[in-house]
Formats: structure tokens, C-alpha cells, sequence
């Protein structure tokens, strides 16, 4: 499935065009084009390649799924491969979506699967039309800027469920170790995720600011500055979020060790106080002579000895806080 769409002096002129017309319209010195595949197979690109002149590498990188972030730079063209990130699905897994695009002075060309919405894109294409005349680093930017704020939003929803799982572990009463162990591990793994997948766009926005598209006016600058600004800010929220959830496992394995501390006080006191009852009647168990031997008295001293030590021995684990 395919897409297009052409802007001509800084105003939509036409869309949804055969590819083949794209080196026509890219011919006018002020007419660009966006032209956007989903799922698209190798003969496809093939078509693009000719009416652009893209490179044969950057055509296979674009085929082969798992490619690293990064924009290399080809002698009429840029490959930039970034990921979209759709949030976590219920099993606090990162869902993410790889986007790869080819940049040429007067086309944007992106390649990515059914499961990326590119309504986001487009809302910023319209709220922003009034820097249209910047040409493609505008298609650029609103592509960047989409994949930045679902970034953002996702880094917001993880810090949120972090200050939930905090919160969790001082629940009196349920301390659910193993429940906040796997939460956090899946938190600690799809910040990893981000870190391995977002958070190198940085270093492609920071190519495209300091000169390696020279294409980028001073007029469409800020709004890079601005979606660098965002990464730096998401890459620094990453690294503090990723301290906070190993210092959340290691608060819960700590909480832990002291509730086990603290029950093997309880069975230790509660084993020494039924220890002194049962060495006193063994005590007077025993076949040699005792006062009262034989008779109620003796069984009234057996039994008070044990309560009385029993009563002392709990009072002085109570003032302790044993028990």
C-alpha cells in the first residue's frame, strides 16, 4: 500500500498520484513530495529508487526489518531508521515500531509496517502548514516530532506505574515480593529497550542540526532544536528511571530480609518461652525426690514456676520487640 502526496510553493497541490509521476513533480524546483509505504515489498522500492535515485544499500537496509536507529548518508539522499513507540500492552512489555525513511532535496519517502498510525504526522503537517515552504526538513520534523511525543507519553506512563510500584512495597499487610519483582523487572527491560531504540535518534537529530543535511534553513531549526531538546530530556528520564527500578528491587529484597528478620525473632522468642515449660516438667519428671513429690502442691509449684517464667520471659521479648 502506498501513499503520496506533493506540496507546491509552501500549499498542498495534489496527493494519492501514481509513483511514477514523482520525478515529474520533483523536477519543479518547488514542488516536494511525501510518499509513504506500508509493508512494502523489494520490487516497490525498486520503482522509488529509479524516480529518486536512492542508493541500492539504503534499498535493502529499508527491506530488512531489525535495522539499528541511525541516518547514513548517501551522496543525493539520507537513510534514517527510527522507532515509534506504542506504549506497553498489558504485559508491561514495550511495544515498539520500526519507520525508516529516505530524505532527498525534495522527497520523504517512509517505509513501515500496518501497525503505525501516521495520523499523528499528518494532525502536525496541518497544525504547522504555515512553515510549509521549508520543504522536506518540515515532513522530516513532523515525523520526528510524532516518534518523540509517543516517546515521551510512554516515559510518562512508566514513570507513573514506578511511583505505583513504590507505593506498593510499604502496603501493610500484603507485601506481594514476587509480584513487585516481576513488575519491575518488565519495567527495567522496556526502559532497556528504549534506551537500545529511542534514545540513539538523538544522535541523528544532532546530525541533521549541525550540518549533515544542509537542506535544514535557519527558519525549521528551532522545531529540531526542539525535538533534540525532547530526546535529550527522555534519554536523561531513562537513566533516572532505571536507577529508580533497581532501587525499588533492591528496597523490596531488603523489606524482604528484614519481614524474614523479623518472623525469625517471632518463632525464636515464642521457641524459647515454650522451652522453659518443658524443661520444668522434665525437671520434675525426673525420679528423684522434690518438695511435693506425690502430692498437689508439688504439681501447683510445677505449673506456677512454668507461667510465672513463661509471663517474664514473654514481657521481656514484648519490651524487646521480638514479638
Amino acid at each position: 500500500m502506498v501513499r503520496t502526496r506533493a506540496w507546491r510553493n509552501g500549499g498542498a497541490a495534489e496527493q494519492d498520484f501514481p509513483v511514477d509521476r514523482i520525478s515529474d513533480l520533483v523536477a519543479d524546483a518547488d514542488t516536494f513530495v511525501w510518499i509513504d509505504y506500508t509493508d512494502p515489498e523489494h520490487a516497490d522500492l525498486e520503482q522509488v529508487e529509479e524516480e529518486l535515485g536512492i542508493h541500492a544499500l539504503a534499498v535493502e537496509d529499508a527491506v530488512e526489518h531489525g535495522q539499528r536507529p541511525k541516518l547514513d548518508r548517501y551522496r543525493d539522499s539520507l537513510f534514517l531508521v527510527v522507532y515509534d513507540v506504542g506504549g506497553l500492552d498489558d504485559d508491561g512489555a514495550l511495544v515498539t515500531h520500526e519507520v525508516k525513511a529516505f530524505v532527498t532535496e525534495h522527497a520523504l519517502v517512509t517505509i513501515h509496517g500496518a501497525d503505525v498510525d501516521t495520523t499523528a504526522m499528518e494532525h502536525r503537517l496541518d497544525a504547522n502548514a504555515d512553515v510549509a515552504d521549508h520543504g522536506v526538513p518540515w515532513l522530516v520534523w513532523a515525523l520526528l516530532d510524532a516518534v518523540v511525543d509517543h516517546a515521551t507519553e510512554t516515559v510518562e506512563d512508566i514513570e507513573r506505574r514506578i511511583d505505583d510500584l513504590e507505593d506498593d512495597l510499604f502496603e501493610r499487610g500484603n507485601p506481594r515480593e514476587q509480584q513487585i519483582q516481576r513488575r519491575s523487572f518488565r519495567l527495567r527491560k522496556a526502559l532497556g529497550v528504549m534506551r537500545r531504540l529511542v534514545v540513539p535518534t538523538r544522535d541523528s537529530v544532532a546530525s541533521l542540526l549541525h550540518g549533515d543535511a544542509e537542506t535544514i534553513s535557519d527558519g525549521i531549526r528551532p522545531y529540531f532544536r526542539d525535538v533534540e531538546d525532547h530526546l535529550v530530556s527522555i534519554s536523561d528520564s531513562v537513566e533516572q528511571l532505571r536507577d529508580a527500578v533497581s532501587s525499588v528491587l533492591d528496597t523490596n529484597l531488603n523489606l524482604s530480609s528484614n519481614r524474614q528478620n523479623t518472623v525469625m525473632k517471632k518463632v525464636t522468642s515464642w521457641a524459647a518461652i515454650i522451652a522453659v515449660p518443658t524443661a520444668i516438667t522434665g525437671a520434675f519428671g525426673m525420679n528423684v525426690a522434690f518438695p511435693g513429690e506425690g502430692h498437689w502442691s508439688g504439681l501447683a509449684l510445677a505449673v506456677g514456676l512454668a507461667v510465672v517464667s513463661s509471663l517474664l520471659l514473654y514481657a521481656s521479648f514484648k519490651r524487646r520487640d521480638w514479638l
